[in-house]
């Protein structure tokens, strides 16, 4: 289809996202708030180590999701919303990789276990790759030495283009393969060059495309990253990168909405650039335009939607780690700064300054500064949140983490989300529809409770989907 055909089929969503704006689905002024976490990791009262693992008892079956943290970039790209220390920095990056080690030796401490069981493993940051390769096979030797890989299903991990490429890029992908590394994920956020300049990204479209043939050709499964409606795009520049994005040939294409609002530890610059009222910045309805386009290009080429917003090839290629984690709702345990673990009925989130970061860890208590146990009621929607929002609720799943039956909890709810086209049920689960699954993340906040619902009663239209109609259970 020509740019013309799609952005008249595209179209035709302004319709349903001006009907659900009226109906109370959407915010009045369109802003976007993502539904990744519940309730969201902004949101966390203090903790500590002790009030969050009382009453805690291992999975029975042993499986952990692991995650890692590396904090370190080359430069700080203007989207980022998590803290980072930019630049070369071998004496930080190996006093940092001294105290996860001791991290992990007292977290295993803290289990009562000699290794960890992982079952899938994501390696993230920052830019995880940004290690000198001694320095990558050093860090990779002691993570997985306290790990039992035996169940492993995925070992991920982020890269950023530049440290795929040249020599030192060959030996990272030979030392990454060496410690079972089969996933790679690689930022290229754009495929236009002007654009990947103000995002101040350190790589140009042909460096991205190069370092995912590369990965390819090295034998990793590889998905690609990109974001929409950064200032200074144009529908015109967006559909271009996204059919070029088509022709790389990975198995995997992720599709990321501009974040504004902060949702981690870090009010990036596009954050103070919006405040500020900088121009270039998209209208909700464009947004929604360069989301369904993206899609209509994506499922020509052959794509289809799998996760949320992650189009593959086949339906056997997506992230372990991100199904586990919210799909599965399976016990996660992390380590690093900002980095969060999410134990089956709670959740602690590790500190976002360095300093006390290494403090912590030097007193030999785990780094966390935020987190909560959930009351039965947050569980009940955390067990609805997380898989609605990135594939299905299986009612059986639901039932045994909760106690109780979907079909008795959020009727009301449901049923006007079932009559609005968004929601499909049957005795088994509970899942987005193709129009639904336009609008996830919205859908997804009608099972917050009120004090997380992101934007105030006033924001919404008092239309039936206003997310503060019946707010309990």
């Amino acid at each position: 289809m020509t740019d013309q055909e799609l952005l008249k089929i595209a179209e035709e969503k302004l319709v349903e996202y001006r009907r659900f704006q009226r109906e109370g689905l959407i915010c009045l002024d369109g802003e976007f708030f993502p539904s990744v976490h519940y309730p969201p990791i902004t949101m966390y009262p203090p903790t500590d180590e002790e009030r969050l693992f009382k009453g805690y008892t291992n999975p029975s079956d042993g499986l952990f999701i692991i995650y890692a943290h590396i904090p370190f970039c080359m430069q700080y790209c203007n989207f980022c919303h998590y803290p980072n220390l930019i630049g070369d920095l071998p004496e930080e990056k190996a006093r940092y990789i001294a105290a996860m080690e001791k991290e992990m030796d007292i977290y295993m401490r803290r289990l009562g276990l000699k290794t960890i069981k992982a079952r899938s493993i994501l390696i993230g940051g920052g830019t995880p790759t940004y290690l000198t390769p001694a320095m990558l096979d050093k860090f990779l030797k002691m993570f997985t030495s306290r790990l039992d890989l035996s169940s492993c299903t995925q070992f991920n991990y982020d890269v950023d283009p530049l440290t795929l490429l040249g020599p030192d890029g060959d030996e990272r992908f030979k030392i990454l393969k060496s410690y079972g590394v089969d996933r790679l994920t690689i930022g290229f956020q754009s495929l236009n060059d002007g654009l990947l300049k103000a995002m101040n990204r350190p790589h140009t479209a042909a460096q991205a495309v190069e370092s995912a043939v590369r990965a390819k050709a090295a034998g990793f499964q590889v998905c690609i990253e990109f974001i929409y409606g950064y200032p200074g795009e144009t529908l015109e520049t967006w559909m271009a990168t996204v059919r070029d994005a088509a022709k790389v040939g990975v198995e995997e294409i992720q599709l990321y909405h501009l974040k504004v609002i902060p949702y981690g530890d870090h009010a990036g610059l596009i954050s103070k650039n919006s405040i500020a009222g900088k121009k270039g910045f998209f209208s909700p309805e464009t947004m929604a335009l360069m989301k369904e386009v993206s899609r209509l290009i994506l499922e020509e080429a052959g794509y289809k939607e799998n996760l949320t917003r992650v189009f593959t090839t086949k339906p056997k290629y997506f992230s372990h780690y991100a199904a586990d984690q919210c799909c599965n709702l399976c016990d996660q345990v992390s380590f690093g700064i900002t980095a969060f673990s999410s134990l089956r009925d709670r959740f602690g989130l590790n500190t976002q300054r360095f300093n006390e970061y290494y403090k912590l860890i030097e007193q030999d208590k785990l780094p966390l500064n935020r987190g909560l146990i959930r009351s039965h009621d947050e569980q009940v929607r955390w067990n609805i949140v997380l898989p609605l929002k990135n594939r299905r609720v299986f009612k059986k799943q639901f039932e045994k983490s909760t106690g109780v039956s979907l079909n008795t909890v959020f009727r009301r709810k449901i049923e006007r989300l079932k009559s609005s086209g968004l929601l499909h049920e049957d005795e088994n689960s509970l899942v987005l529809t193709p129009l639904g699954r336009f609008f996830a993340d919205e859908i997804c906040h009608q099972f917050h409770s009120v004090q997380y619902i992101p934007f105030p009663r006033e924001a919404y239209s008092p239309g039936p989907l206003n997310p503060y109609n019946d707010p309990e259970p």
